[in-house]
C-alpha cells in the first residue's frame, strides 16, 4: 500500500527517469500452497490511488495530486481456517502516474486546477528519485498480511510494508465482496508519509511542501487461478 510520495511542483520540471528494470530479487509474491481456495490479482481492474496536498505559507504556488497505478502484481488466499488467510502485493513504482485528468476529475473541487505537463514531470521526477521512493535501489513497494480478521463484508487487515527500503506495519480497514470466482477488496485510510518512513518533500525552508499526511484509496480485484 501505500504511498510514498511526493514531489512538489514548486521545483523546476525535469524530465523523469525511465523506469528502472525490476531486479532479479523482487518478482511478484509467490502464493502458497496449501487449503483455502487461492486467486491473483487481476491488475486490469485494480487501482491504488493516493491523494497528496500542498501545505506551507507559499502552498499556493504548489498542486494537490492524484498519484495512481494500475500495476499491482500479488494473491489472496480464503480459507475456513483464520491462520491461511491473506494476501501480498508487489507494487512497480515507476507505474505510478501523476494526475490523471479523469481521476482529477473524480476528486472534486481539492483537484479541480490544472496541472501542466511540466508540474507533472517534476512531481514524477522528484517523487522516483533519492529523496523520496528511490525507485532504482528499490523499484517496488511490498505488503504481506500477517492477520486478518473480520466477519461479513468487513475486515481488518495487519500488514507488513516494505517502501523505499523502509518497513512498516499498518494496520488497514476493507470491505470485502466475494463471488464465485472473484473477490474485491476495497477501503480508504488516512497515512502520514514519516510513519512509513519518509520525508515528506519540502523547499524554500518548509514554506512550501507536501503535507505530511495522504489518502490512500484502493480497489484490488482478485480471480481464481
Amino acid at each position: 500500500m501505500l504511498c510514498l510520495l511526493l514531489a512538489a511542483c514548486g521545483a523546476p520540471p525535469i524530465r523523469p527517469p525511465e523506469a528502472p528494470a525490476p531486479p532479479a530479487g523482487t518478482p511478484a509474491p509467490r502464493q502458497p500452497s496449501g487449503a483455502g481456495a487461492h486467486f491473483r490479482i487481476d491488475a486490469a481492474h485494480s487501482e491504488l490511488r493516493i491523494l497528496v496536498y500542498r501545505a506551507g505559507p507559499m502552498a499556493a504556488l504548489g498542486h494537490n495530486h492524484v498519484i495512481s497505478t494500475h500495476a499491482v502484481q500479488g494473491w489472496a488466499t480464503l480459507s475456513a481456517d483464520p491462520a491461511a488467510v491473506g494476501f501480498a502485493l508487489r507494487v512497480p513504482v515507476a507505474d505510478f502516474a501523476v494526475d490523471d485528468a479523469g481521476l482529477r476529475a473524480q476528486e472534486g473541487a481539492d483537484f479541480a486546477e490544472n496541472v501542466t505537463d511540466e508540474a507533472k514531470s517534476g512531481t514524477l521526477h522528484n517523487m522516483l528519485g533519492p529523496a523520496v521512493l528511490n525507485a532504482v535501489e528499490f523499484p517496488a513497494l511490498t505488503l504481506r498480511s500477517t492477520a486478518v480478521t473480520g466477519t461479513g463484508h468487513a475486515y481488518q487487515a495487519r500488514i507488513a510494508l516494505q517502501v523505499a527500503g523502509h518497513a512498516s506495519t499498518l494496520v488497514v480497514p476493507f470491505v470485502l465482496d466475494a463471488s464465485p470466482g472473484r473477490l474485491v477488496a476495497s477501503g480508504e485510510l488516512t497515512v502520514s508519509q514519516s510513519d512509513l518512513g519518509l520525508t515528506p518533500f519540502s523547499i524554500f525552508l518548509g514554506a512550501l511542501k507536501v503535507k505530511d499526511e495522504m489518502r490512500v484509496r484502493f480497489k484490488f480485484v482478485a480471480v481464481a487461478g
